[in-house]
């Protein structure tokens, strides 16, 4: 009798055991594959379009249907449980029952008030596949750079545009006159300019073409309110210079960068080079097709990151003023 009772506690101990180990979450390989290989990417990059950007924090929170999985995070909060280390992230790995929407693109003070990527997988976000989405990653993760440097959030409350809003979400919903009329008219004006200070070839065409911009900015500046205007250069300056920074890291990688040989054999790998050229065309494009009363605050961007394009061929050394001269790219044109 006691043998079988030991026999049916231990048969018990097991099936309890194997319950709580089928409940245990874990990341798909194609997710770790990914995620090792975007840390690889930036630890490659380090400092070679941005000072300083090796040091800045790599913290990412990946959002799938069910689970929420905390990777390269200094100080996970108490809501996180910690799946050990993994070998091939190089990190340990926490996990908690997900509270932020899949297909979220953002980076904020999610955990224990750390700057941290939050990025659904790729299958989920606009990115759709793997080596798009890393570039996207990429992106947020200059943002991370943004958020490192001294008094930026200090700095940026100075701007005085949050409006009592303590949330950061005056950044997304400050009231920008997108619908007025001579603005948008104006915004026309500018991207037209924009695209043609782009194309052009010769240095005399391009050095012309580049004068016709900055004034056409300057005509807009004085249509703006100051708030609206400060409003309109950070954009500029935040979303739009990592705009420009997605292209540049996909053009360093199509160029520098060799991808593992289990990322390549993803089914959706797409080579870098592709990725630039995507990047490239995609900024264009938006630039092309611009309303700025049916874009809105997207506009920024791809405005932004041409912006990005010329300053490197009109003032190649202007990502070393970028962070001591923040918020205003116009303040680079100016040679010094």
């Amino acid at each position: 009798m006691i043998k079988i009772t030991l026999a049916l506690n231990f048969i018990i101990f097991l099936a309890i055991g194997n319950a709580f180990s089928q409940e245990k979450p874990a990341l798909r390989e194609v997710d770790r594959i990914r995620l090792a290989e975007a840390f690889r990417l930036s630890d490659q990059l380090g400092d070679e379009i941005w000072p300083g950007w090796s040091k800045a924090p790599l913290a990412v929170l990946l959002v799938t249907p069910e689970k929420e999985f905390l990777i390269r995070h200094p100080q996970p909060s108490k809501d996180f449980t910690s799946l050990g280390y993994d070998s091939k992230l190089k990190s340990e790995v926490f996990y908690r029952d997900r509270k932020f929407q899949t297909h979220l693109l953002a980076t904020f003070p999610a955990v224990g008030g750390i700057s941290t990527i939050v990025i659904g997988q790729a299958e989920n976000t606009d990115s759709k596949t793997s080596t798009p989405w890393i570039i996207t990653l990429m992106h947020e993760h200059f943002h991370q750079l943004q958020d490192s440097q001294p008094n930026f959030f200090k700095d940026t409350e100075a701007l005085n545009l949050s409006r009592g809003d303590q949330t950061g979400m005056w950044m997304i919903n400050y009231p920008f006159p997108y619908e007025t009329p001579e603005v948008s008219q104006q915004f026309s004006v500018l991207v037209r300019l924009l695209l043609e200070a782009m194309n052009a070839k010769p240095k005399t065409l391009f050095t012309s073409k580049l004068a016709d911009y900055l004034a056409a900015r300057d005509t807009l500046k004085q249509m703006l309110s100051p708030d609206d205007y400060k409003y309109f250069s950070f954009q500029l300056w935040k979303e739009g210079i990592a705009r420009y920074t997605e292209y540049r890291v996909a053009h360093w990688a199509a160029a520098k960068y060799q991808p593992t040989r289990e990322f390549q054999k993803l089914k959706d790998f797409t080579a870098f080079s592709a990725a630039a050229d995507q990047q490239h065309d995609l900024i264009v494009h938006e630039l092309s097709t611009l309303k700025l009363e049916n874009y809105k605050r997207v506009a920024f961007y791809p405005i932004g990151a041409a912006e990005g394009l010329l300053l490197d061929r009109s003032t190649p050394n202007w990502r070393s003023r970028y962070f001591s001269e923040k918020f205003d790219n116009s303040s680079y044109f100016k040679r010094k």
